[in-house]
Formats: C-alpha cells, structure tokens, sequence
C-alpha cells in the first residue's frame, strides 16, 4: 500500500486544547486536496484503500475525528458535537494551507461535510456524502447507539473480530482478511492486555436517540444545512440502509445541491469503498 504520514495539528474548544491526527497521503505541495472523514465509531484508516487509489491526484487528509482513533479525548465529553468537529476541520485546513477541498465524509463525516460546505465562503468544491442526509431514521439511531455505550472488553483479538464483525454486519460481504482491518483499525489493548474499543466512552453522553421533538428540530437545522450547499455533491446510499431512507435520498436530489444518488445494492449503512466499484462511484465523481 502507498506510503502516508501521520500528522497532529493542535485544536480549541470551550474545554482547552487538543490534538486531532490526521493520514496524509501523496504529495504534500499538491494544491489538489481531498479529505475523507469516518463515521462515529470508526477511524481515519477506513479510507486506506480509497486514499491509495486517489492519492496520486490528490493529497489525501483522513482525520481522526477528537475523541476516536489517534486523536485526544476532549475534557469535557458534552463539546462532542457537530459544531466543534468543523472547527476542528477548518484549523486543519488552514495547517493544510488549502484554500479549497473536496469532501468525503461517512455518516457523522458526511454531516460534518454538510457543516462545512454550507457556510458562505466555504472552501468544499465537490461533495460526497456516504449514507447520510438531514433525516435520519430514529430506529437507526437508537441501534447505533445502543452498542456505543456499551462497555465491552474482549480477552483474544479473535472474540473483539467476532464482535465488530457482528455489529457491522450492514457493511455488508467482505472477505475475512478485510474484516479483520476493519476490527484491527477500531481496537486496541489496554494496561491489561484486554483489547477495547478505540474511542472515548464519553461519547456515549452526547449520541443518544433523540426525543420526537428534538428530532424534528435537528431535521429542520439539518435539511437548512443541506439547503445552503451549491457545490457539486453525490449522495452514496446502501440499498438497504437503515438510517438514510430511499425517500429521503430522492428529496435530497430536488433541493439545495441537487445530488447525484447511486445506490449500493448488497449494503446497508454504510458502504466502505474498501471495493472497487464503490470506489470507482467516488473517483469518477471527483475527477469528472
């Protein structure tokens, strides 16, 4: 696989100072830069196969979102919300010196995407979004949550495969090899030698299944959101994902950016592009 760096830049909230890392892949001085950001429970490692294949016309950036993978854990665990994760995103931006970007971002990436590209100026001039959208199905929701604030500790590497594997079962087929990174990228082992989780368990305070109220608060914020976007965008949906609808993905592309939706058959939430033809999707998207 192409070699990459693995980099820190230094980020603010309310709560002080901390350190998010990020993957750099291909030629630094390239003014051609994508950044690809994961879902809530995953790593910048997800795009492994995706920045190898791209990074020869792109400087590639996969970020560890505050809280995940390589990154700091925040000291207060209420500031892990979307707001902060795209300020965290412009200071890297401006350690980039990129003046403009194009996006991938997964679930939570996505949204942190949307975050961005809506506001004036932005710097997003193409936009993927990977099984995501401004409504969000509360059943979804709540089994994603259900498994994010569960305290589990596995006594063999083989037991916590078996376990990520279990519960990423909507990615879809992929040979054993791969699930085993999949698994690898999101566990480590702790004083003990038992392999955890890789993030923070704070985060577990901050993603629950919201009210009926409060989801169709955040609904509205986001379909606004999604509303002020005018870059190009393509819209990834798993044919059979659980938390972006079909419905919803078709309204998507009658309003605010008009996206192009291509639909994975075999997938739930969310595709990997760990395969080619899910990321061909994407690279014919960025390079048309």
């Amino acid at each position: 696989m192409t070699q990459h760096l693995i980099r820190t830049v230094q980020c603010l909230s309310p709560a002080g100072l901390h350190k998010m890392a990020y993957k750099e892949w291909g030629d630094a001085r390239n003014p051609r830069v994508l950044v690809c950001v994961h879902g809530v429970t995953r790593v910048s490692d997800d795009f492994d196969t995706l920045a190898s294949e791209l990074c020869g016309e792109y400087r590639v950036v996969c970020p560890d979102v505050v809280g995940r993978g390589r990154s700091d854990w925040l000291r207060d665990p209420q500031y892990y919300q979307i707001p902060q994760y795209v300020s965290d995103m412009v200071t890297l931006l401006a350690r980039l010196d990129a003046q403009t970007v194009d996006w991938v971002g997964t679930s939570m990436g996505g949204l942190i995407g949307m975050g961005l590209a809506s506001l004036k100026d932005s710097p997003v001039s193409k936009l993927v979004l990977n099984d995501v959208g401004p409504s969000l199905s509360p059943n979804a929701l709540t089994r994603i949550g259900s498994y994010i604030g569960e305290s589990m500790r596995f006594d063999t590497f083989e037991d916590a495969v078996r376990y990520i594997r279990e519960i990423s079962q909507p990615f879809g087929l992929h040979a054993n090899e791969e699930w085993r990174k999949l698994a690898a990228d999101v566990l480590k082992q702790d004083k003990d030698g038992k392999w955890i989780r890789h993030y923070d368990p704070g985060l577990a305070s901050t993603i629950k299944a919201p009210t009926p109220e409060g989801l169709q608060q955040m609904e509205a914020l986001l379909w606004a959101t999604y509303g002020a976007i005018t870059c190009p965008t393509l819209l990834v949906r798993g044919a059979q994902s659980d938390l972006l609808t079909q419905e919803t993905a078709q309204a998507m592309t009658t309003c605010g950016p008009k996206a192009k939706l291509v639909e994975v058959p075999g997938v739930g939430h969310a595709p990997t592009f760990m395969h080619q033809d899910q990321i061909d999707i994407v690279k014919s998207f960025l390079l048309e």
